[in-house]
């Protein structure tokens, strides 16, 4: 076992899946000599690149040749390009990965990715697959504002067609990665800012993967269900344990995959504990954690004994100032205020 942060349990999964595949690649706007925003693709130019000034001179070179030399591509900024380019690529037989600087700059390609990367499989009867990862932080980080701090998988697990997944340990993201590169369909990962820096065990096995589709029960209890993915995991384990201390013992499950959602583990744990909270980051409104409070409700009504409750991220755009963006974010005051409603 090796400790690692979320990013570079990210970058471990990259460089493992480029070294086992050359078909993989990577590609975004500063992940070359400026190692990418957050620092994920930290030293993968070096390992996989030619520097830019001998593309300059003589050209073809034979590291190009031989399949070396076109790993990791700085491209220019253009999101609908950059992902346009990655599904066409992936319609060839690669595997590209994309970094999007922000999620709130895939805005710009959601053409690309909602009516062609989700539907070319369908619209092709089955013969033409787009085995592509679209990755990078999504949430608020510090002081981002408005335009960067955009929770955008709820948009994406709307879409048919595509994978939604939101890890929140280091551990989640490493294995779940190598799944999204091997994927053949497109993938969409998010990953929170505020979970980077977050250390956790990563074994020492380059087919070590973790499956789409599976909830993780990450702490048990018997008295009320925290249901969560991303950032929220760790508000809701710190509010399990203020709750302990007043003698109520609650579960929290990690979403972990959004589309597809493992809904028997979330319903197994509300048909032990009947009761319920969804905490997410996401805006409150049309988040991804009311779908999961509909479905409670929808599946198990006769098994809670308290309407669901919900905890999400303020409808404003998120504010510049520090002490106002952490009012928007969900934080333990706001789960207990929740748990106390249920009675």
């Amino acid at each position: 076992m090796a400790t690692l942060t979320y990013r570079e349990a990210l970058r471990q999964a990259i460089i493992e899946e480029m070294d086992r595949d050359e078909n993989v690649f990577i590609m975004g706007e500063d992940i070359g000599a400026y190692k990418g925003t957050f620092r994920v693709t930290e030293g993968l130019f070096d390992r996989y690149c030619i520097q830019p000034k001998d593309w300059l001179l003589e050209p073809p070179h034979p590291e190009i040749q031989d399949g070396v030399g076109r790993r990791v591509i700085d491209t220019p900024i253009t999101e609908p390009g950059i992902v346009g380019m990655a599904i066409g690529a992936s319609m060839t037989g690669l595997r590209p990965i994309v970094e999007m600087m922000t999620m709130s700059f895939s805005i710009l390609a959601m053409d690309q990715m909602i009516n062609h990367a989700a539907k070319i499989h369908y619209m092709t009867g089955g013969q033409v697959t787009v085995p592509m990862v679209l990755r990078g932080p999504g949430g608020a980080a510090n002081q981002l504002s408005a335009q960067h701090s955009h929770s955008l998988e709820g948009w994406y697990a709307h879409v048919p067609g595509l994978k939604v997944v939101a890890p929140a340990t280091a551990l989640d993201a490493y294995g779940m990665f190598k799944t999204a590169v091997r994927d053949n369909n497109p993938v969409v990962f998010t990953e929170n800012p505020g979970v980077y820096g977050l250390k956790g065990e990563i074994p020492e096995d380059g087919d070590f993967t973790i499956p789409f589709g599976k909830a993780n029960v990450v702490k048990e209890g018997k008295d009320l269900s925290l249901v969560c993915y991303s950032r929220m995991v760790h508000v809701c384990l710190r509010v399990a344990e203020q709750l302990e201390k007043d003698g109520i013992d609650a579960e929290v499950v990690d979403v972990r995959s959004l589309l597809p959602l493992d809904t028997e583990t979330i319903y197994n744990s509300v048909r032990k504990t009947h009761r319920a909270v969804v905490v997410y980051e996401d805006w409150k409104s049309g988040g991804f954690g009311a779908e999961i409070a509909s479905r409670i409700s929808e599946d198990c009504f006769d098994d809670l004994d308290a309407p669901v409750g919900r905890v999400g991220g303020l409808n404003v755009p998120m504010p510049y100032a520090r002490v106002l963006e952490l009012e928007c974010i969900p934080n333990e005051e706001d789960v207990l205020a929740a748990v106390r409603k249920l009675g």
